[in-house]
């Protein structure tokens, strides 16, 4: 049950090895993130954020490919370049864009889920203004249904992506396979080490909602650390398998 706690570990270390690097990655990812909720709120949707934000979670594991690559060029002592991140040569690029299409079709049934419920508890109307939802969330019975609701359907859709994509991304950017053997490999891991990998969920979980709760400035530190442990999570689960 340690094993989370030194993955992190081991990703600030890799984080602040290369702070430019690292931190012009989750600046970028910052930057993209406030691009899209000003975006929504252009178009009265700034509710959708909170599925949206919810949704992250589900595609964030290829979202930081380059993350893991300056990882790997750290534990190999490969020289690191900013242009190394942004353009990987991954051994299976195919078959990672096919894990990214499973993944982003799981965004998909979640948004459609989550726009469905919205219209089961609150009928014909709009999407009301972010702080309005809030109100109605937390202090109305069709809101407290919403996100109870809302929750369970998401439990479920975020822990199958998880067990999918928990180690198959840098997987499949280290290694020459095919992606149903990846998620396979992936999922199998999860049910060899469920206690480890389940607070390792967790831990995800906590880090980037303390990111999205500071108005996502603090993605800009939340993101790179979890992207940098992730690979130290793989390279550990990997190692006790073979």
């Amino acid at each position: 049950m340690d094993s989370p706690w030194r993955w992190l570990a081991l990703g600030w270390r890799d984080m602040w090895a290369v702070p430019g690097i690292s931190l012009t990655y989750g600046l970028v990812f910052f930057g993209v993130s406030v691009a899209i909720v000003a975006g929504l709120a252009v178009l009265s949707w700034s509710a959708v954020a909170l599925a949206m934000a919810a949704g992250f979670m589900l595609v964030g594991p290829m979202l930081a490919v380059g993350l893991y690559e300056a990882s790997r060029r750290l534990e190999a002592g490969e020289p690191l370049h900013l242009r190394d991140i942004f353009f990987v040569a991954t051994k299976s690029p195919s078959q990672l864009a096919l894990l990214g299409g499973a993944l982003m079709l799981v965004l998909l049934i979640w948004m459609r889920l989550a726009t469905l419920l919205f219209a089961l508890f609150f009928g014909g109307e709009g999407f009301p203004p972010l702080s309005n939802f809030l109100q109605t969330l937390f202090f109305t019975s069709h809101g407290l249904g919403l996100m109870v609701m809302g929750t369970a359907v998401g439990a479920v859709l975020a822990a199958f992506a998880f067990a999918i994509s928990a180690i198959s991304v840098p997987m499949l950017m280290e290694r020459d396979m095919d992606a149903v053997s990846a998620m396979g490999q992936s999922a199998l891991a999860v049910l060899r080490h469920p206690k480890e990998l389940l607070l390792w969920a967790w831990v995800i979980a906590v880090i980037m909602a303390a990111g999205l709760a500071t108005l996502l400035v603090g993605m800009i530190v939340a993101f790179p650390l979890i992207g940098h442990a992730t690979w130290h999570a793989y390279r550990d689960i990997t190692a006790q398998t073979n």
